[in-house]
């Protein structure tokens, strides 16, 4: 096994819609190009199991590039911002990057 791909329900309220397939970890031991045919094998099963290609995201920071995905064939969808999950009713410690966000889709 040179990887593993997590593929779920979106994080985000607004997208879990039911018809949304979000990419939420990609993990490889260094081979290259293993992130590249991660991607593409998500991208192949969420369709296969009725999700529309259009409606299958994931996301990096917007300091990172990107490459993986787009040598997958997806694209860039959209910025979003990053937010901390601290609220005044709710108080959180944040242990994950709260920077900028690249949504990227799977192409059609």
């Amino acid at each position: 096994m040179r990887g593993v791909a997590i593929a779920g329900r979106p994080v985000a309220r607004l997208l879990d819609d039911g018809i949304t397939l979000e990419v939420l970890r990609v993990c490889t031991d260094g081979t290259p190009n293993a992130c590249s045919m991660l991607y593409g094998a998500v991208r192949r099963a969420g369709i296969a199991m009725g999700y529309p290609p259009r409606r299958i995201i994931t996301y990096t920071l917007a300091s990172e590039s990107g490459r993986s995905l787009h040598a997958a064939g997806w694209i860039r969808d959209a910025e979003v911002k990053g937010e901390s999950w601290d609220r005044p009713n709710r108080a959180r410690t944040d242990k994950h990057p709260v920077e900028p966000k690249i949504r990227w889709r799977a192409a059609a």
